[in-house]
């Protein structure tokens, strides 16, 4: 693994913005082609082969969530707790996720949290890389199979669905979101699922046949939402999620939010003790005295505290952490000159299917850290 200074494209804007990639510069610039990290097939495998057992890992510990009633741990509503164990029993599938991993290319990679519910970069990683590669040496190869397994999981998850269109929804003032969204709802289509747009604030309700409907009142039965089902549980909206005679299709599907919480951290580390994958995780600082200290919910490296040797050495602000924290130990993202990159790595469908690069200045990836690209030597 090695980070590798290149010269970007000519016009690279104009570039990325034919592809729909219209984020990539905002008040920082996000995506950034001046650099690639380059890995060695060993080094890919590696990554493929504990994403596989860590997704394996996440499914035995909802299952344990579940059997041992655990959802206090998590601030899951209780409301909610039947819809979750509905979509978990009836074997509701998951279509994506993405692990964030400590990876230096020498060490094991370690799992630092997992983007299951409403994860982002989605399209950075599947297509804006992609065809930054195709530019930059065309003969070389990404760990990226992400758009063929997302059609292939729609066209699978067709068969799920009621007999009715797939909607597609997102909040109207985010252009990362639609971006994502209208990438996802593009994959679908190209699995043969019909579908349609609506922003989540166009939802209605209708209260007579107790059912979410259209912007025509025609009844929605199956939907993928890019909001997160902590915000829902504590709106009108996810009260209606249970009062729903319709049974709409949510993808993701509810019992993601026990994967989605940080609180899983510490029950991976309680069934599965000394992985060689995982860090200690605890719901208390426990004996650790370099530490993470983590909101069970929070979003974009907001209210994040790094302590080394009883010291602060890094912390961000934020509005996340009325509902606990958890407690995990310090293992300092790699140093390559000055710049800390977190490796994403993807599922769809039960298998890994590619990776992207966040890149930091500091030890705390937030939303001002950069993409950047990757090949494999």
């Amino acid at each position: 693994m090695h980070r590798i200074k290149t010269t970007p494209r000519n016009n690279w804007q104009k570039t990325v913005e034919g592809l729909g990639f219209g984020f990539h510069t905002t008040d920082v610039p996000y995506w950034d082609e001046a650099v690639y990290y380059s890995f060695t097939m060993p080094e890919i495998e590696k990554l493929e082969t504990v994403t596989a057992e860590l997704w394996d890992m996440c499914v035995q510990a909802v299952q344990h969530v579940i059997d041992n009633n655990l959802f206090e741990a998590f601030k899951i509503p209780a409301f909610i707790v039947p819809h979750i164990i509905d979509s978990w029993n009836n074997d509701a599938p998951a279509i994506y996720g993405r692990f964030d991993l400590w990876y230096d290319g020498i060490g094991e990679p370690k799992l630092i949290e997992f983007n299951a519910d409403t994860p982002t970069s989605l399209f950075e990683a599947s297509i804006v890389q992609w065809f930054w590669l195709k530019d930059f040496d065309e003969p070389k190869d990404q760990f990226n199979s992400l758009h063929e397994k997302l059609i292939d999981y729609w066209k699978y998850l067709k068969t799920y669905l009621h007999q009715d269109k797939l909607y597609f929804t997102c909040i109207k003032d985010s252009l990362e979101d639609f971006t994502t969204t209208a990438y996802m709802q593009d994959c679908a289509m190209q699995g043969g699922l019909e579908t349609s747009f609506i922003y989540i604030e166009d939802i209605g309700w209708d209260n007579g046949n107790r059912c979410f409907v259209d912007l025509d009142n025609n009844p929605i039965r199956n939907i993928f939402k890019l909001y997160p089902y902590e915000w829902m549980v504590n709106e009108d909206f996810g009260q209606n999620i249970v009062a729903d005679t319709q049974n709409a299709y949510w993808v993701e599907p509810t019992w993601k939010m026990i994967l989605s919480n940080k609180a899983i951290l510490p029950i991976l580390w309680q069934l599965f003790p000394y992985h060689k994958n995982l860090l200690p995780s605890y719901f208390t600082r426990s004996n650790l005295k370099n530490y993470v200290k983590k909101p069970i919910l929070s979003r974009e490296g907001a209210n994040i505290t790094i302590v080394e040797n009883e010291q602060v050495i890094a912390n961000t602000e934020g509005e996340y952490g009325e509902e606990g924290y958890i407690f995990q130990e310090l293992c300092k993202l790699p140093d390559f000159d000055g710049n800390y990159p977190v490796i994403g790595s993807w599922i769809v469908g039960q298998q890994p299917a590619g990776m992207g690069i966040r890149e930091s200045d500091g030890l705390i990836t937030s939303n001002t850290s950069r993409f950047v690209p990757h090949l494999i030597v």
